[in-house]
């Protein structure tokens, strides 16, 4: 097997931390959980609300994505973290599915965390398989 390749996008935000936009090995790309910030403005504040914040999560996953020439279509699993769950998850599947088409979610995992970086309020990684 080979070594996996390491990426990084330049249309997606800089890294809140030390890691690699996604990393590939065998057809699998994993994307490091995306945050609610904005590309190119890592100081301008974060959407404010959970419907907004997902969103951006959601757009920022899709510039990774597409950095790499994949879609939504692509992934095969997600993971979703909360800081607020009760309060926040019925509201987030609404904007969380509206990137999928209908009847083609991805396997998911969600869980309620108590913080998260940048003061987020909701964080995103998945798992998709190339064609």
């Amino acid at each position: 097997m080979p070594l996996p390749t390491f990426h990084m996008i330049n249309a997606a935000p800089q890294p809140v931390a030390t890691f690699s936009h996604a990393a590939e090995a065998d057809g699998w790309v994993y994307l490091t959980g995306q945050m609610p910030t904005w590309p190119g403005q890592p100081e301008r504040a974060l959407p404010g609300g959970i419907d907004a914040q997902t969103r951006r999560v959601m757009d920022n996953l899709g510039l990774v994505l597409g950095g790499l020439e994949l879609g939504f279509e692509h992934v095969v699993q997600a993971r979703i973290y909360l800081t607020a769950f009760e309060r926040d998850y019925a509201t987030m599947n609404l904007a969380y599915q509206s990137y999928f088409e209908a009847g083609k979610l991805p396997a998911r995992t969600c869980v309620g965390v108590t913080a998260l970086a940048v003061g987020a309020l909701v964080e995103v990684d998945v798992v998709a398989k190339r064609p």
